[in-house]
């Protein structure tokens, strides 16, 4: 059914424009409009294909590049859409967007520099650009720069905390509302929620007028997901979703009780789940003279593993094998709280890691994957899996049959985590040792559902993790009353 009404008018002026293609000889300005009109009714396959003829015939076509670079970054080819992004500036210097845009793959990209150089360039043409504004606030907030990210944020999102992502769907769309943050913390859900049957407005929680009712919806998500960063963000989510009566997905009081320390002490004395020993320690207290005497007195043992809090995949994370290398490792981390966490040997029989992730979903487990290294810090993006036929082929049985392949004592003590943390989304990160013990690294809310890449060799992956993007979808509508 097509009985949505601004459905029926972007497929009632395709079709004025199909007629007049039709009519023969149409121009390239006429077949970049059909192009746009089957992009923004989700026919993205068709649009990208008709965007590449354009630009045999002329390739410099005006918002050709432009709405390919987008549809490439959107549908998962980040290097091609890097390319082309960078097309654009080489042929128009001076264009604010093309700056903006490729700041934001390259951000996806995780080429954080990269990002900075081209928002940066952006606000140099034009310093009201608030697109831009919005970038620098996290790259600042990445680099532990509060200050400074905050006046960016402001600049960015003051005047308009509301963000509207496109619906792509035939019919009426289910609303959701997500609040977000500006400086970062986020769980990433562009890709988990369904641009064809939810309309997504994201509210960014500081800059939401308390005066005002919150916007048009029927479900709200908190995607506040970082609980040792985000104490006063979420105190302010909290108190705006006292405005609504609609269901909650991860209530921010909740999400409250996800940090790092909080879990290893709530999770710690689940039957076969081995969970580490985690303090909080500010800059000021790791630096001291007496900071190895504190940690024994702690009941900690080198070697230890130090992370700057707030950071995610490996960033900001080393392993100290003596107290020798506490400040150097300091020396490249930025923020001032840290969380020292005991080292546990999470190596199997054969000396490999193989780290699991199990998504939480509406009170169900999914499994997203199985890395497999030789590194003790392991994440699926740069464990040695793509190469690695036999890695790939752990992964897939993984996918296919997770309890055979942890067995019945670890599918119960990961039901035990879920029912402790009681969020609605999340996930859990983990080993399984020598002796079959499960090594817990995290648990929380901030992990993304990312769809498999392009390439063949990932298609054993694609009907699992839908099965995941389908979980979110069903939860979303069974909430929605």
């Amino acid at each position: 059914m097509t009985d949505w009404p601004p459905r029926l008018s972007l497929q009632a002026e395709l079709d004025r424009v199909e007629a007049q293609v039709s009519a023969g000889q149409p121009s390239l300005d006429l077949l970049f409009s059909r192009a746009a009109l089957w992009q923004a009714l989700g026919r993205l396959d068709e649009a990208k294909t008709a965007y590449v003829a354009i630009l045999k015939q002329d390739p410099s076509h005006p918002g050709t590049l432009t709405q390919l670079g987008a549809l490439l970054h959107e549908t998962g080819f980040r290097s091609a859409a890097i390319t082309v992004q960078k097309r654009i500036i080489a042929l128009q210097p001076e264009n604010t967007a093309a700056h903006v845009n490729l700041a934001k793959v390259l951000w996806d990209h995780n080429d954080h520099a990269g990002a900075r150089t081209h928002y940066e360039a952006a606000l140099a043409l034009d310093p009201d650009c608030a697109g831009a504004h919005q970038g620098m606030a996290s790259v600042l907030s990445e680099v532990r720069e509060p200050q400074a990210a905050l006046e960016h944020a402001k600049k960015g999102f003051q005047k308009t905390p509301l963000i509207r992502i496109p619906y792509r769907g035939s019919e009426a769309p289910l609303e959701v509302l997500v609040l977000g943050s500006a400086l970062g913390g986020n769980i990433p859900l562009h890709q988990a929620i369904n641009d064809r049957i939810f309309r997504v407005t994201l509210l960014v929680t500081e800059f939401a007028d308390p005066a005002f009712p919150l916007p048009k919806h029927q479900l709200v998500w908190n995607a506040i997901g970082d609980a040792d960063t985000g104490t006063e963000v979420l105190a302010r989510a909290s108190s705006l979703l006292k405005k609504t009566k609609a269901p909650v997905i991860n209530p921010p009081e909740i999400v409250a009780r996800t940090g790092r320390a909080d879990n290893a002490l709530r999770l710690a004395g689940i039957k076969g789940l081995l969970v580490p020993k985690i303090t909080a320690l500010s800059r000021e207290q790791l630096e001291r003279t007496d900071a190895r005497t504190r940690l024994e007195s702690l009941g900690f043992a080198f070697p230890v593993l130090l992370r700057a809090q707030g950071f995610h995949a490996g960033k900001h994370f080393a392993k100290l094998d003596s107290p020798a290398e506490i400040i150097r490792a300091l020396a490249g981390m930025p923020g001032q709280e840290f969380a020292v966490i005991q080292f546990l040997d999470a190596r199997s029989a054969d000396g490999k890691i193989r780290k699991y992730r199990v998504m939480m979903i509406d009170g169900r487990l999914h499994p997203l994957h199985a890395a497999v290294s030789q590194d003790w810090k392991i994440h699926y993006f740069s464990a040695d899996m793509k190469e690695n036929a036999a890695h790939r082929a752990e992964d897939e049985a993984f996918l296919l049959d997770m309890p055979r392949v942890l067995g019945p004592a670890a599918m119960s003590a990961l039901a035990h985590v879920q029912s402790i943390l009681a969020l609605d989304y999340a996930g859990i990160d983990f080993s399984v040792d020598a002796a079959g013990e499960l090594v817990f690294y995290e648990a929380n809310a901030t992990m993304v559902i990312a769809a498999p890449d392009p390439d063949k060799k990932w298609d054993y992956r694609r009907a699992p993790v839908q099965k995941a993007f389908d979980a979110v979808t069903n939860m979303l509508k069974s909430r929605i009353k």
